[in-house]
């Protein structure tokens, strides 16, 4: 489950793209294809895996009805990639990303098919190369720690920094990729002011996240507004080009009801597969794990491990494995191993005792990096079932070992039967509003904190708002 895999070629190949003053001819390159489908997998297996259900297979299809209005029908993938972050991407070869957390946001089909759209804008509009290039740059750095150690692995740890989608269009390709989305949404029949309902809905999403997190507890992996420059100037740009087709609002249809059905059931949140990102604290009600990280640490959940952000540039992971028959020490041994690769390495200490009566052993050990000395923190333990865990930290060469540590590798422990009860997963429902039903008291039926607010926000609400006798409202349940 915790299987490390390096994706700076995957993240190195991602591309932006853009459009001209007219629509240029659509063009799909069997080599871009071909490389795509090759990381398809790896990327999706670092991002959360691909989500199965009724909703994939109707994006799909909102999907290629976009790329034949875009004139490149039956030459694209289509993927909906289980994670709660809000975002969408576009890789070359015409493989489309669309995360589950932008699903729950957008309240009709005409929305999401701006979203989609807007992609197939990137990818017909064909600056691959450039950004590329780009790309290729901002990883020089990360490339270079395993030029310098000859470790696959700590160069993942430390590409991580980077983040996946840290890779933001410019306002020129944004504006054209609203434009050439705009385009294929009249074409394939929806509300061209779809498109700036659906940016308001994404900025609203920016909004809720952004008062979640607070300032300490930022997401790694960026969502929309960070990697999709989002403006009240774009969304009433958006708006004006829409007017300017002739078209009144709503004289082409948006199929609000008909996405609401698809969207009834999503899971809303952490997927417990995965285990709970709960502020600096993770749980995991399947393996029956826990820690929290002290002040100063964020945590990013991930299918292959727990991203970890330490003070001072520390960059972590927290994973496992199945425990040799030796225990411990080889677990341990291996995984420095892995971890420094031919860099010189000295062990400074390795202490073996119990951390919340689980065996355990933490070892301080610095390698040798351009820049300095690195210094590298294990933690290890013995789950009891055949399963090994560990923490990993690599500090910035020269910083030292991490304030916080210790306090992170002794949080680490079991968790009992109540409190696994207490981690359930939560969906989105759709619920027709009955009489005497207000706001109020359909928000506080929301198993979330906050409830009110992401009520409104969740379902496009103004504060002032009335509900209306039968009118569809999303709910999150458990």
């Amino acid at each position: 489950m915790f299987r490390s895999a390096c994706l700076m070629l995957a993240a190195a190949s991602l591309a932006l793209a853009g459009c001209a003053d007219e629509p240029p001819t659509p063009a799909v390159s069997p080599d871009d294809k071909a490389q795509a489908a090759e990381q398809h997998q790896e990327l999706l297996a670092e991002m959360g895996g691909a989500y199965r259900g009724e909703e994939a297979a109707y994006v799909a299809e909102v999907g290629e009805r976009l790329a034949r209005a875009a004139g490149i029908g039956g030459q694209c993938t289509f993927t909906v990639v289980n994670t709660d972050v809000v975002n969408a991407f576009a890789v070359p070869g015409c493989y489309i990303y669309v995360t589950r957390g932008l699903l729950g946001w957008v309240n009709s089909e005409g929305e999401l098919a701006s979203v989609l759209g807007h992609e197939l804008g990137h990818i017909v509009g064909n600056h691959s190369h450039e950004q590329m290039k780009r790309s290729l740059l901002r990883s020089l750095g990360v490339l270079a720690v395993g030029a310098i150690t000859g470790s696959d692995q700590l160069t993942r740890i430390a590409g991580q920094a980077a983040g996946f989608f840290d890779l933001r269009y410019s306002r020129t390709h944004e504006y054209e990729a609203d434009d050439l989305g705009l385009l294929y949404l009249r074409k394939a029949g929806y509300d061209p002011y779809a498109a700036s309902q659906m940016l308001t809905a994404l900025d609203r999403s920016s909004t809720f996240q952004a008062g979640a997190r607070g300032a300490q507890d930022a997401q790694r992996i960026p969502e929309w507004q960070l990697t999709h420059p989002l403006t009240a100037n774009r969304i009433a740009r958006a708006r004006r080009e829409a007017e300017k087709t002739g078209l009144k609002p709503d004289a082409l249809p948006e199929f609000e009801a008909r996405y609401l059905g698809h969207l009834d059931g999503l899971l809303y949140g952490d997927d417990p597969e995965q285990g709970f990102v709960l502020g600096r604290r993770f749980a995991h009600p399947v393996m029956r794990i826990a820690f929290e990280a002290p002040e100063g640490f964020t945590l990013t959940n991930s299918p292959q491990a727990v991203v970890i952000d330490g003070p001072q540039g520390t960059q972590g992971e927290f994973a496992g494995g199945p425990l040799p028959p030796g225990g411990l020490e080889p677990y341990a041994e291996a995984l420095l191993g892995q971890i420094v690769g031919q860099a010189p390495v000295e062990v400074v200490s390795s202490v073996a005792g119990q951390t919340n009566g689980l065996p355990s052993a933490v070892v301080q050990a610095v390698a040798q990096a351009e820049g300095g000395p690195a210094t590298i923190s294990l933690a290890v333990y013995d789950g009891g079932d055949g399963s090994a865990y560990h923490f990993v930290l690599v500090s910035r060469p020269g910083a030292g070992a991490p304030a916080g540590a210790r306090d992170l590798f002794r949080s680490f422990h079991r968790l009992g039967a109540a409190d696994v009860a207490t981690l359930k997963p939560r969906f989105i429902r759709i619920r027709a509003v009955q009489p005497g039903e207000d706001a109020r008291g359909l928000a506080a039926r929301m198993a979330a904190d906050r409830p009110a607010e992401l009520f409104r926000l969740l379902n496009g609400l103004d504060a002032s708002a009335r509900l209306r006798v039968g009118q569809s409202v999303k709910l999150v349940t458990r």
